[in-house]
């Protein structure tokens, strides 16, 4: 089995983005710099300052930046669903005024897989999940206690004959879990991070 290679890394700060390519038509309205060039910490740290919108690196070796890329952040792992119905709704969650999809951090011991679906499960009162397939992988960059972070979230198409109540976990800050149609998740999707919107 071939490993697919991305022609880029996307990682949103304050969804703004970084994008990390080796491909110089990916530049997405950002100037285009290459990698050897910056100090991502300043990268980064300037994006928070709202001094950058969003910037372009261009890397040679793309696998080889990324790599270098995570070492400037403490690492860690996510993992949540994209979940439909039996009438192919999607399940949103919102929470600090965002509407937003069930994910949370992996718990020491679990796969990503087990932890994707006892995220959605604790974070929307649900059950009888199915995984169907992996998303897209996405990336964003937080600060909490003074350390800068690097989020890593694994993604799965879900699906679930589940007719019950739903209960938002209020604990996490959750306020709604609703199963919204078509044209109410476009909606949605109006008000969400730029990472949720890779997903769609």
């Amino acid at each position: 089995m071939f490993k697919i290679i991305p022609q880029m890394y996307k990682v949103f700060v304050n969804d703004c983005p970084i994008i990390l390519t080796d491909n110089k038509k990916n530049t997405i309205n950002f100037n285009l710099v290459h990698f050897e060039t910056i100090q991502v910490d300043e990268i980064v740290e300037q994006i928070f300052q709202h001094k950058l919108a969003g910037i372009t690196l261009f890397c040679e070796n793309l696998e080889e930046c990324w790599i270098k890329f995570q070492t400037n952040f403490k690492s860690q792992k996510a993992a949540g669903g994209k979940v439909l119905n039996a009438n192919n709704e999607v399940l949103f969650i919102y929470r600090f005024n965002k509407w937003d999809l069930p994910k949370g951090k992996l718990d020491k011991g679990e796969s990503i897989s087990e932890c994707a679906i006892r995220e959605v499960e604790e974070e929307c009162g649900i059950t009888n999940l199915q995984i169907i397939k992996s998303l897209e992988t996405t990336y964003h960059i937080y600060q909490e206690k003074g350390k800068t972070i690097l989020k890593t979230t694994y993604w799965f198409l879900m699906h679930t004959d589940f007719v019950g109540e739903l209960t938002p976990q209020s604990e996490e800050g959750i306020e709604q879990v609703v199963f919204k149609k078509e044209i109410e998740a476009k909606l949605a999707l109006e008000n969400t991070y730029e990472n949720i919107k890779l997903l769609f």
